[in-house]
């Protein structure tokens, strides 16, 4: 694997401070062409902690990228297939995207979704360390005006099978608020007086009880139940 000069600085710095150096979180770029994947990948291997797969490396990807046109069946199909079985997280890079796209990225399993006309380098990086760490990210309106006003026209609709939100706390109720209002763990932690632990505890919790892949699906369901 080839690093580049700065990386082998980072990396000489860190040993001679008795420092572990973390290991690359692993990304794999797929698209429906090859100049879209070529593309997305080139952008990304100027990260230092980030190690770009070939199409045929059998290592196993922490994060796949996978770029597409819209939210359809495949794309959302495309999703579902890598999240299988605990398999890698998925980053959607979109060109464009509804309410009812975002419900069914969320649904299928997507950690982070970026709108194609705002990937630069640093927010592409940016939504893969985040879906690495199991926090996602999504822009604020995505999760907020558009989740609002899809889940305004489904919160009658069948619940899935199975799930129910019934039982939650008003802390929890409050952290999946601000979760689709944009804000960052560290940042609810400061606006509810908890620390950081606390509320990643509180968002594990949740997240497991109702059988969820992530906050962000916890989010999309809390809207369709109409609990925010």
């Amino acid at each position: 694997m080839y690093h580049c000069p700065v990386v082998r600085a980072l990396d000489a710095e860190s040993r001679t401070k008795g420092e572990a150096v973390p290991d690359p979180t692993r990304v794999r770029v797929r698209a429906t062409d090859p100049v879209s994947e070529a593309g997305v990948a080139s952008q990304l291997r100027v990260q230092h902690d980030l190690e770009i797969l070939s199409s045929d490396s059998p290592a196993r990807p922490d994060v796949v990228v996978l770029v597409a046109d819209r939210v359809d069946e495949r794309t959302a199909a495309g999703i579902r297939a890598t999240r299988d079985s605990g398999g890698p997280r998925v980053v959607l890079v979109v060109g464009s995207v509804d309410g009812v796209g975002v419900l069914a990225a969320v649904e299928a399993g997507v950690a982070a979704i970026v709108r194609r006309c705002e990937a630069t380098r640093d927010r592409l990086s940016t939504a893969i360390r985040a879906a690495a760490t199991g926090d996602g990210h999504l822009p604020p309106d995505l999760l907020g005006r558009l989740l609002q006003q899809v889940g305004d026209a489904q919160r009658k609709a069948a619940a899935p099978t199975g799930l129910t939100f019934g039982g939650l706390t008003q802390r929890e109720l409050t952290v999946l608020r601000l979760i689709a209002e944009g804000y960052s763990t560290s940042e609810i932690a400061t606006r509810m007086a908890y620390s950081e632990r606390t509320i990643k505890n509180s968002i594990h919790d949740l997240v497991s009880r109702f059988h969820l892949r992530n906050r962000t699906q916890a989010v999309a369901f809390a809207v369709r139940q109409g609990l925010i």
